[in-house]
């Protein structure tokens, strides 16, 4: 019963959301293509919005960013590693002395 009813406010919605479109369509179909309505923009967001282009620019676009990420994630890897690797190295020490008959 209550899938039946779950079904019924499905397709309801579905046609309440093609009744807009095919309401709408011809509005929207006479819209620019390029996304532009006429309004003009302030000197303001202009100028903010080059600032934020070249700042995409220089750190995405040339991945410089990322480069410095990557780089550092590898040197605190490799870090890591050595350390381990000195503990290992003590622990495998301490059981050959444990292992030798005195």
């Amino acid at each position: 019963m209550i899938e039946l009813i779950i079904f019924i406010i499905l397709i309801l919605s579905l046609g309440g959301v093609f009744a807009i479109l095919y309401k709408k369509a011809p509005k929207i179909a006479t819209l620019p293509k390029s996304g532009r309505v006429g309004i003009k923009k302030h000197r303001i967001i202009s100028e903010l919005e080059e600032k934020f282009k070249s700042l995409h620019f220089d750190l995405f676009v040339k991945k410089l960013l990322l480069h410095k990420i990557l780089s550092w994630i590898k040197v605190m890897t490799l870090k890591l590693e050595v350390k381990i690797d000195h503990l290992l190295h003590k622990i495998r020490k301490n059981a050959q002395k444990l292992d030798k008959p005195m």
